[in-house]
C-alpha cells in the first residue's frame, strides 16, 4: 500500500471516529480493507482510496466499519468477570434490593462476545435476580455489528473461544454450522450504534459500566472526554472496567481505582 493511500485511509478514520491509526498499522489497513476492495470490485487500496473522490459518502462508513471491528471473545481476560461474580454484583444485589434492578453497559462491544458472557453469568449464579429488571446495554459504532449481536449467531470457531463446552450446551441452540443464544440471555440484552467520541446520547445512570480495550484507540483528548461522559452516567456507587493496559491517571480526576485480587476497577471519587 501507498504510504499516500495510508494517510488518506488514517486520516479519514480519525475524522469519522476518532480513532488513531498510527505508524507502523499499515499492515492492519492492508489486512482489514483486503476483503472490502474485493467485494467492492476495486483492484488495490489505491483504487478504493481514489474511488473516495466520487463515492465519498457510500464508501467511507464501510472503510470505518472495517477499521473499527476489534477482536473479541468470550470471557476475555477472565479476572473482570469473576470480580463482576464474587464481588460486584453481589455488593449491587444488596445495594438494590429495594429496586430489583440494575442498569450496564457494554462500551465499543463489537461482535457482542462480552455482554452475552455477562447475560450467561448472571443466569449462571444468580437465580435470585430472576424476577429483576436486568438490563445489559451493548454498544458499537458499527451498524453491522449491532445487526449481527441482535441476531446472537455465532461461529463455531468463536463459541469455541473462551466459553466452557458446559456453558456453550446450556445456553446456545445449534443452527445448522451456528450457535445461537437462547432467549432466557437475549432478553437480557440491548444492542445500539453509537459513537463514543460524538456527544453521549440520553442514558440512564449505570451500575456497572465495560469500557474496555477502547480507549487505547483515542488521543489523550479524546479519551478525557469520553471519560468524563462515563462520569456522568455512573451510579455514585457503580464499577468501571476498563482495558488492562488503560487507566483513568491523568485523564479524568473524578475516578478512584478499586483493587479486587487480580483486577483493578474506577468507582466515582469521593
Amino acid at each position: 500500500m501507498e504510504r499516500s493511500s495510508f494517510e488518506v485511509i488514517r486520516r479519514l478514520v480519525q475524522q469519522e471516529s476518532a480513532i488513531v491509526l498510527r505508524e507502523g498499522k499499515e499492515y492492519l489497513v492492508e489486512a482489514r480493507l483486503g476483503p472490502l476492495c474485493k467485494q467492492e470490485g476495486f483492484p488495490s487500496i489505491e483504487a478504493l482510496v481514489n474511488a473516495l473522490k466520487t463515492r465519498r459518502r457510500v464508501l467511507s462508513g464501510k472503510i470505518v466499519e472495517a477499521l473499527t471491528t476489534n477482536e473479541t471473545s468470550f470471557f476475555r481476560d477472565i479476572h473482570p468477570f469473576d470480580t463482576m461474580r464474587e464481588s460486584v454484583l453481589p455488593e449491587l444485589i444488596e445495594a438494590r434490593k429495594s429496586v430489583r434492578a440494575l442498569d450496564i453497559w457494554c462500551g465499543a462491544s463489537s461482535s457482542g462476545q462480552e455482554p452475552v458472557s455477562l447475560g450467561i453469568m448472571i443466569r449462571e449464579h444468580f437465580p435470585e435476580l430472576a424476577d429483576w429488571r436486568i438490563r445489559i446495554v451493548s454498544t458499537d459504532i458499527s451498524k453491522e455489528m449491532v445487526a449481527r449481536c441482535q441476531s446472537g449467531l455465532y461461529s463455531q470457531l468463536e463459541v469455541a473461544r473462551g466459553l466452557p463446552a458446559k456453558l456453550q450446551a446450556k445456553y446456545f441452540r445449534k443452527e445448522g454450522t451456528r450457535w445461537r443464544v437462547i432467549d432466557d440471555v437475549m432478553r437480557l440484552l440491548e444492542y445500539k450504534q453509537m459513537n463514543l467520541a460524538a456527544p453521549f446520547p440520553v442514558m440512564p445512570p449505570k451500575d456497572v459500566i465495560f469500557l474496555r480495550n477502547v480507549l487505547i484507540y483515542f488521543e489523550p483528548r479524546v479519551k478525557a472526554k469520553i471519560l468524563q461522559n462515563v462520569h456522568r452516567i455512573l451510579k455514585p456507587d457503580g464499577t468501571l472496567f476498563l482495558g488492562t493496559a488503560e487507566s483513568t491517571l491523568g485523564l479524568c480526576d473524578g475516578f478512584s481505582p478499586c483493587s479486587y485480587d487480580s483486577t483493578t476497577c474506577y468507582r466515582r471519587a469521593g
